[in-house]
């Protein structure tokens, strides 16, 4: 314990950041592939919902559901939109609507 009557020590240096060592499941490593994304949010999180729209079917499966807080929600739209403006420097403007690409409701354009 320390004694509240000793003054505190000198400054303690700036940690450097530590490494995050990721690890990647061989199931996981496959990913699931999304035409379509679903967002809702209460006050304690955003909930992410990714679908497959088929062309022509009346239904679709939730393929994946991420859940986050909403600070981490800031911080993936910041990333996400870092990464949006530096593809499309490389590789040109994105379309709203790709052609070939269901609508929510389900029609092609």
């Amino acid at each position: 314990m320390s004694d509240p009557q000793q003054p505190p020590g000198p400054p303690q240096p700036p940690q450097p950041p530590r490494q995050l060592a990721v690890k990647l499941d061989e199931s996981i490593a496959q990913g699931t592939y999304a035409n379509f994304a679903m967002v809702t949010h209460g006050e304690a999180e955003f909930i992410l919902d990714f679908l497959f729209i088929q062309p022509g079917r009346d239904e679709a499966r939730v393929n994946a559901r991420v859940i986050l807080s909403p600070l981490q929600a800031k911080r993936l739209l910041a990333a996400l939109g870092d990464n949006v403006n530096h593809f499309e420097q490389r590789f040109g403007v994105i379309p709203l609507q790709a052609k070939g690409t269901p609508s929510p409701d389900g029609t092609m354009h």
